[in-house]
């Protein structure tokens, strides 16, 4: 995502897709992505650039990212946009026998036995990532996201979307969930991604910290107290300096000064971008209402600890909407008037107060999310008590057909 350095916060925005490759008749891996990038654009560039879209790969050759390739100042439009990509690309793999599959993990991929790293350009970046941290494993190989890119001028500006991100970041997956299943069976988490992601590079602590970031001034301050100890506790693991970039921080949303934005990469990606588009326009509503000042005023939000958010966002990686906030000082921050609350309900309160307009674009799927549950509650309720492979095979591919026609999963 090329960000102008001069972009002010939410005048523009970015997102990226990733969807796992699968077998068009079983639906297990297939690790083909550098035969459908070169089939899109013709030569054997492997970077696909469609004018406003662009297609790339992240680490394995099982996963395709799309991304809108400059900021834009409305997400509406990327809706349509990012729908009209996947239909390409799955007339691009319908020769090869493969097909798209939504969803933060594939269901039943062994990840010691599927996976295959991207073997082309970059490849020493991911051969170095696998050596010291072990992609071969959920939360490396199978995963897939939505990362929401906002941009900042400034260290004032960096502060306070920083600060706002942080409180935003727990209850994301209450919203996103989309990954109840892994190694065949339900695994006891709504968001398995998040699960096994937040353990993916303990090896070096420093990497990752608590998920949630701790608070941060400025850019001095941010690559002071996360980037230079990160630099330094990873040297020895890496002594040519291969990984020694911002993109190593592993937190929920990292900073990258490289294009003056924050990543937000705790969201599962979606049955469709109708409904990835939705849930990143409410949690930029959010976002913005805390970086204005809504509900509480930036040294409050800065001054909430990181533990406290950290909780919060175990519980809703365990139980999505159904996780209980008991903390008031957060929900004050919030906005929410109660000492307790599911975080579904939160939520609701939310979208009711960021996002008003009640026949715009985003209320249809966020009706759905909101009624029925995130898509990881929709998926086990479609899964019921036959978690067999046939069946978990009927579910999933009744997602990836949602994916080429656009449609929400539900009952």
């Amino acid at each position: 995502m090329r960000t102008p350095p001069a972009l002010h916060a939410f005048a523009g925005y970015g997102i990226e897709l990733e969807y796992m490759i699968v077998d068009r008749q079983t639906l297990s891996v297939m690790p083909v992505a550098d035969a459908l990038l070169r089939a899109a654009s013709g030569s054997n560039g492997l970077d696909v650039d469609r004018g406003r879209f662009g297609w790339s790969n992240e680490i394995v050759l099982h996963l395709v990212e799309l991304k809108n390739i400059r900021p834009e100042p409305a997400l509406e439009p990327l809706a349509t946009g990012f729908q009209a990509e996947v239909g390409v690309i799955d007339r691009l793999l319908a020769p090869l026998g493969a097909r798209l599959m939504p969803g933060g993990m594939h269901p039943w991929m062994d990840p010691a036995a599927d996976t295959r790293l991207w073997p082309h350009d970059h490849a020493p970046i991911y051969q170095a990532y696998d050596r010291i941290f072990g992609c071969r494993q959920h939360g490396q190989a199978n995963l897939q996201s939505m990362h929401l890119n906002l941009p900042f001028a400034g260290d004032d500006e960096f502060a306070r979307l920083h600060a706002a991100v942080r409180l935003v970041l727990p209850i994301l997956p209450a919203l996103a969930a989309s990954s109840p299943v892994s190694d065949n069976v339900p695994s006891g988490y709504l968001d398995t991604r998040m699960a096994a992601y937040s353990t993916a590079v303990q090896r070096v602590p420093t990497v990752i910290g608590q998920v949630i970031p701790d608070t941060t001034g400025s850019r001095a301050d941010y690559e002071a107290q996360v980037l230079a100890p990160m630099y330094r506790d990873i040297a020895p693991l890496d002594p040519a300096g291969v990984l020694r970039h911002e993109w190593l921080n592993a937190r929920g949303a990292i900073p990258r000064f490289e294009r003056n934005a924050i990543e937000i990469r705790v969201i599962d990606v979606q049955e469709c971008p109708q409904a990835d588009l939705a849930i990143a326009a409410v949690a930029t509503a959010v976002i913005r209402a805390l970086y204005d000042g809504k509900w509480s005023p930036l040294a409050t939000q800065q001054a909430l600890g990181t533990d406290v958010l950290a909780q919060i966002l175990h519980a809703c990686i365990r139980d999505a909407e159904r996780a209980t906030i008991d903390d008031a000082g957060y929900l004050r921050q919030l906005g929410f008037p109660g000492r307790s609350c599911q975080a579904g309900a939160l939520w609701r309160h939310l979208v009711e107060t960021t996002l008003p307009d009640h026949d715009g674009p985003w209320h249809a799927p966020l009706r759905v999310i909101l009624e029925q549950g995130p898509l990881a509650r929709r998926i086990l309720r479609a899964i019921g008590t036959d978690a067999s492979k046939a069946h978990l095979q009927t579910v999933y591919r009744a997602l990836c057909d949602c994916l080429e026609t656009g449609r929400m999963f539900v009952d």
